[in-house]
């Protein structure tokens, strides 16, 4: 079956970093752009970020400048690098690629 699975998730004090990862089930993700959204509690979910096969990427204002999203197309794997967190980042984190969605990964970010 192929699938998404999100990692990485945690609490973490503000100011602080996080790297997500999503690992796909299926060479066919290193031929699509993989995307990452997140949920925040009341809100819907939006995209923050977006790479391209060819590792173009797209940030959201939220979190340009602050969080990097790549990939290794040899290990099926999307990252997202997250530096500098505040308590707004808080949300559930989502990869997504091909129609297909990870179970997503809770980033709490408190003091």
């Amino acid at each position: 079956q192929v699938q998404l699975v999100e990692s990485g998730g945690d609490t973490v004090q503000p100011g602080g970093s996080l790297r997500l990862s999503c690992a796909a089930s299926s060479s066919i993700f290193s031929t699509v752009t993989m995307h990452w959204y997140r949920q925040a509690p009341g809100k819907e979910r939006e995209l923050i970020a977006s790479i391209t096969f060819r590792h173009n990427t797209n940030y959201a204002d939220s979190v340009k400048g602050r969080f990097t999203i790549s990939r290794d197309n040899v290990k099926n794997t999307m990252y997202l690098q997250m530096n500098s967190l505040k308590p707004e980042d808080t949300a559930v984190y989502y990869c997504n690629a091909a129609n297909l969605w990870g179970q997503g990964t809770q980033v709490t970010v408190s003091s």
